[in-house]
């Protein structure tokens, strides 16, 4: 019977083979990578099958690159996807790496970012990445492969109630049951994802509904949706809060800029305004972690980064100003504090795109809703024609700032036999600012250490989890930035606890000759959690010590890169030096000190004047930390 079975089988073989030279030698069996990229819908309307039409659409909405990995339920889509050459298709190792791959790409380029995943796990693999997306306000559009329209409902193979599992985490999502909807769900995911406050969307399509027949008749003029309206006019904006807003800062004495994402996202135009507006003013201006570049940071009035890991100088500014700018930040916890102990006599102005965010968290003196650059634009052209402001107004104010920043609470006691990590980071800075490369993070320590000692001149050069501080983020975003941008230097900087969690992404930086350079500060800790525990637990660390890591190297080559390693700081930059100058990726090892906390930080829970100090910091400082 064994032998028989095997006959069988050996003639199947052969004749599948025989079949596959049969096919190969058939000209009229290959496929015509163009067949799509030709189809003239604005003059001949075509019957197409949905997958069709999915990637029309994506042709259509200019998308060149997507991120994601295939499977049943979405193969329609993939097999249309290789009918033309237009789409270039990056292929993660997991779903969650590809979305982050799509936010680094959106982030560093304005665009929309694809993702396509297949149903079930392929799907519920994605909402880490939605959900950070959500989070950090980057616009997304995410398609995923449903089962059959016939089986939703029956707990079929790799069915999950996609569109109620990502209601919570997307902008917007769609199940599509009609062939004909296709088309105009695509073009409005586009229109959701990338206008008012970005995000992501999710359209979900049954296998049935993409090998179904029905009518594109291409991408229309304009997207009218009753329930969502753009605020992109600069007729919508309310000019007498301009004028209230302006009249605050004119008689301000201890004023502050607090400037958020929102001014990123709002483009490059928002940006060279709000230069332009602090020069006008002459005021102070600090940044949150996602605000990172909208104002040049080597500029000299920028006071460092804000919040629980922010500069003394920008904490204490925010505590004691008299009015405060917020534009583009939403006031999160972070940032904030004690909400009731958050900038306690000022008064506050709030400029947003997102209605719900004014007087969300902290009530605000004067609510302006609308797009940053048409803000700014208004603000500046109505304090260019204010009369009689005193230029010495915030002479004192400076003079105090000064005092704050001659704490230095940025410094730390260095070593010579061994690499503390901001000494790291410092240096990775000073040999690769020049190149203005593109930055991403994990989430740690090493995001904060790269927060406060990287410099960023420029917007949409720095990548990292905001609001839901994703471990793992960190390779897959320096990947899709890298796509994005093949010709400049994109790192990553991790920890190596983080990179662990999406370190196959090694696979597709080695397919597609990524130069990604991976910096690890490796600290042997889930670092930030140590330092938790070490200054809130009585330094019980349970559970955040690495006890079994790979040899980062060995890794590094076992998937065909360069892995570097130093553990001297006599010898760390010519190792850095080595890692820039590689052609392909790299995997450097960085040991660090495994003891060392990031400072300054201000307790959860706690008000922007009770903030921590490393000890080099402290010695600056007289016994009572507000005389100052």
């Amino acid at each position: 019977m064994q032998s028989l079975n095997l006959v069988k089988l050996s003639k199947l073989m052969e004749n599948i083979t025989q079949n596959k030279t049969k096919n190969n030698k058939n000209n009229s069996l290959k496929p015509d990578k163009k067949a799509l990229d030709n189809i003239d819908l604005i003059n001949k309307p075509l019957s197409l099958t949905g997958a069709q039409i999915i990637v029309k659409a994506l042709i259509e909405e200019g998308v060149d690159t997507i991120f994601g990995y295939p499977g049943g339920a979405i193969l329609p889509f993939y097999d249309a996807l290789f009918m033309q050459n237009k789409i270039h298709h990056i292929l993660n190792r997991h779903e969650q790496a590809s979305t982050h791959a799509a936010e680094g790409y959106a982030r560093s380029t304005g665009k929309v970012g694809v993702i396509t995943v297949t149903s079930g796990p392929g799907a519920t693999n994605a909402i880490t990445g939605l959900t950070d997306a959500y989070m950090d306000s980057i616009p997304l559009v995410c398609i995923s492969g449903q089962v059959a329209t016939s089986i939703i409902g029956t707990d079929g193979f790799q069915e999950a109630d996609v569109t109620g599992l990502t209601r919570s985490c997307t902008k917007y999502n769609y199940l599509v049951k009609d062939v004909n909807d296709l088309g105009n769900i695509i073009h409005e995911a586009f229109h959701i994802a990338r206008t008012n406050r970005p995000g992501p969307v999710l359209i979900d399509i049954p296998k049935d509904v993409q090998n179904a027949h029905g009518k594109y008749l291409g991408k229309p003029s304009t997207i009218n949706r009753q329930s969502y309206k753009v605020l992109k006019q600069q007729v919508s904006i309310d000019h007498s809060q301009i004028d209230q807003a302006v009249e605050l800062m004119k008689n301000a004495q201890r004023p502050v800029f607090y400037v958020g994402g929102g001014l990123i996202n709002s483009g490059q135009k928002a940006c060279e305004l709000l230069r332009q507006l602090v020069k006008a003013t002459g005021f102070p201006i600090t940044q949150t972690l996602m605000g990172l570049g909208a104002f040049p940071t080597s500029d000299h009035h920028f006071l460092g980064m804000l919040g629980m890991h922010g500069t003394y100088e920008a904490n204490m500014a925010m505590y004691e100003c008299d009015v405060m700018i917020n534009l583009g930040a939403r006031f999160d916890d972070r940032v904030t504090g004690r909400v009731s102990g958050f900038s306690p006599n000022s008064k506050k102005i709030h400029v947003d795109i997102d209605q719900c965010s004014i007087n969300k968290i902290i009530q605000v003196d004067v609510g302006i809703v609308g797009d940053a650059e048409n803000v700014l634009e208004a603000m500046l052209d109505r304090w260019h024609k204010l009369k009689n402001v005193k230029q010495d107004n915030t002479k004192e104010w400076w003079q105090k700032i000064a005092k704050w920043r001659d704490i230095k609470s940025l410094s730390y006691e260095n070593c010579s036999k061994t690499i503390k990590p901001e000494y790291a980071i410092e240096r990775l800075n000073a040999l690769t600012k020049n190149q203005k490369p593109f930055v991403s993070t994990d989430v740690g320590q090493h995001q904060m250490w790269s927060a406060q000692y990287i410099t960023f001149d420029e917007p949409k050069k720095w990548l990292t989890s905001g609001g839901l501080g994703t471990m793992g983020y960190g390779v897959p975003s320096a990947l899709g930035a890298q796509v994005a941008n093949p010709q400049s230097l994109v790192i990553c900087v991790s920890g190596d606890a983080s990179f662990m969690m999406n370190m196959q992404e090694l696979a597709t930086l080695k397919q597609y000759n990524l130069p990604v350079k991976i910096f690890i500060l490796n600290n042997r800790y889930m670092g930030m959690v140590r330092q938790w525990q070490e200054l809130i637990y009585e330094k019980r660390e349970s559970q955040s010590y690495m006890e079994s890591l790979p040899d980062f190297v060995l890794l590094a080559q076992s998937f065909g890169i360069l892995g570097i390693e130093c553990d001297n700081p006599q010898n760390l930059d010519q190792k850095i030096l080595q890692m820039i100058n590689h052609q392909g990726p790299v995997l450097f090892n960085c040991v660090v000190d495994k003891s060392e906390n990031v400072f300054p930080m201000i307790p959860a829970g706690s008000a922007h004047n009770e903030i921590l100090l490393g000890s080099q910091a402290k010695s600056y400082v007289t016994k009572d930390i507000n005389a100052v």
